[in-house]
């Protein structure tokens, strides 16, 4: 058997059109577009990328994007300045300051200083705090297009073992907290987990987010497993994911690839989350 690849493009696209078509019917009713804020500090080429891209996916969906361009050696309580001016204007929805940031500012306060309503990366302790006790509120852009992914190719959840590898605060721990919210049977594992392979071999999905290319290999995956693969490695042979993906695709159910499976679901709920901000703050 060979795994049905799950096409991230297609479906990020599903959902940039549905936000399109609410966004137009705002705007046909008299309101204004949502509007996303994202600053931007210092050159961090691979930041600049993302940003960029983040713009184009605004373009296509009528969502208004404003950058905030500034230095690498910009003064704490002058960026500190700029996210109090945003959370104070009412023209704006959504706020996303990129990161990383340059070593001398302190990312979690910053992260701290974003209004929760408006906090569309989902990383503010408010919105981890919502997340965990599964209440209203706006959700880390990556776990949750981990969550659409399953459910847009008609995966029954219910009771399903999950591993979770990795146990970041931006992809690992959120996504098994969700997960566990579809009433998964979730477990996180990490570096320091015994016997890996034998708790990957009885899982139903695994979620790869370790940071480590090729890492979940075809003996590590039970037949017909749901793999899905947040990694991005880049190395000297080219961009790998976390799993071995020629192989494990040979013994999977549904895999997603690297690149073209979670990434474009990570800017298309950032999306969402921007609508869903507009709607917040009304």
């Amino acid at each position: 058997m060979s795994a049905k690849i799950i096409d991230g493009k297609e479906i990020a696209q599903q959902i940039r059109s549905e936000v399109k078509n609410e966004v137009s019917k705002l705007i046909e009713g008299g309101g204004r577009a949502p509007a996303l804020a994202v600053v931007l500090v210092g050159n961090d080429p691979a930041s600049e990328i993302y940003v960029k891209n983040k713009k184009k996916a605004c373009h296509s969906t009528g969502i208004t994007s404003i950058e905030h361009k500034l230095s690498e050696d910009i003064p704490e309580k002058d960026l500190v300045a700029l996210i109090d001016r945003l959370n104070k204007d009412p023209e704006i929805d959504g706020i996303l300051v990129q990161l990383p940031l340059p070593g001398k500012l302190h990312e979690n306060m910053i992260i701290e200083r974003i209004d929760p309503k408006k906090d569309v990366d989902g990383f503010h302790p408010v919105s981890v705090g919502r997340l965990v006790a599964n209440t209203k509120g706006l959700r880390p852009c990556t776990p949750a297009g981990i969550i659409e992914l399953l459910k847009r190719i008609n995966v029954d959840l219910v009771g399903k073992k999950a591993v979770v590898l990795g146990r970041s605060n931006i992809v690992g721990k959120p996504t098994a907290t969700l997960l566990l919210h579809e009433s998964c049977t979730t477990t996180v594992a990490h570096s320091k987990t015994k016997h890996l392979k034998e708790l990957c071999q009885r899982a139903d999905i695994i979620i790869a987010a370790i940071g480590k290319p090729k890492f979940v290999t075809a003996d590590m995956v039970k037949e017909g497993a749901i793999v899905i693969d947040v990694g991005v490695n880049r190395t000297e042979e080219g961009i790998f994911g976390d799993t071995d993906f020629a192989n494990v695709k040979q013994v999977a159910g549904y895999i997603t690839p690297v690149p073209g499976g979670v990434g474009p679901m990570t800017i298309a709920m950032l999306m969402v989350n921007t609508l869903e901000a507009y709607k917040l703050n009304r």
